[in-house]
């Protein structure tokens, strides 16, 4: 939290000596005043000055995208931050070159990533935030993947009848299996363990 205490002939004055500092406008801080101040006699004789405490108004959203600006750059990668904001959900894009980086095996460092931000985003917001951090896409293709993973799991569960238990994966990456195979009424899923060992297991319906 970004704050200093401020003085001035009068509020104005101090707010506008706080501003300056803090190196932000009026309507992203909140001012405090603690003495109004007083002018004294001829302006001189007995005054004194006014004395504000002036705090800037973090925005979740920005603190994480600086966040990730700087995690990115430390890394050694440039890249550009898209940002939508539907609601309570956030989604940031990232784009740019050497972005595998980023990713890391089976998206670990992308998963990372998301939850360092989401703990950012959720430290400075009042509302909880459901973040979600992708990179050219790869959120899309490794749903992609993960579909046809639990179509060729289900078939050999159904063939060998056995139950078959799938790698640890993040809870929406679990979501995507369940989904997938919701409507298919041989098998059945659930998780188990716990995190970060959690992950689905796919058991075949006796009949």
């Amino acid at each position: 939290m970004k704050q200093i205490t401020a003085t001035g002939q009068t509020v104005s004055e101090a707010v506008e000596s706080a501003l300056a500092q803090l190196n932000t406008t009026k309507d992203r801080a909140e001012v405090k005043i603690i003495d109004e101040g007083k002018k004294g006699l001829l302006g001189i004789f007995g005054s004194r000055p006014a004395v504000v405490k002036v705090t800037v108004i973090q925005d979740p959203i920005e603190e994480a995208t600086t966040f990730l600006q700087e995690v990115t750059r430390n890394m050694g990668v440039t890249a550009t931050i898209d940002v939508k904001v539907d609601g309570k959900n956030v989604e940031f894009n990232l784009s740019g070159e050497k972005l595998a980086i980023l990713i890391g095996k089976r998206g670990q460092t992308l998963n990372s990533l998301q939850y360092l931000t989401q703990l950012v985003v959720n430290r400075y917001s009042d509302q909880y935030f459901n973040i979600l951090l992708d990179a050219e896409n790869y959120r899309g293709r490794r749903n992609d993947t993960l579909v046809q993973l639990a179509g060729r799991l289900a078939d050999k569960a159904i063939r060998t009848k056995q139950d078959i238990s799938l790698e640890p994966m993040p809870s929406y990456e679990r979501k995507v299996i369940h989904t997938a195979l919701f409507d298919n009424k041989k098998v059945k899923t659930f998780s188990s363990g716990t995190d970060p060992k959690r992950h689905i297991v796919i058991s075949p319906v006796k009949r």
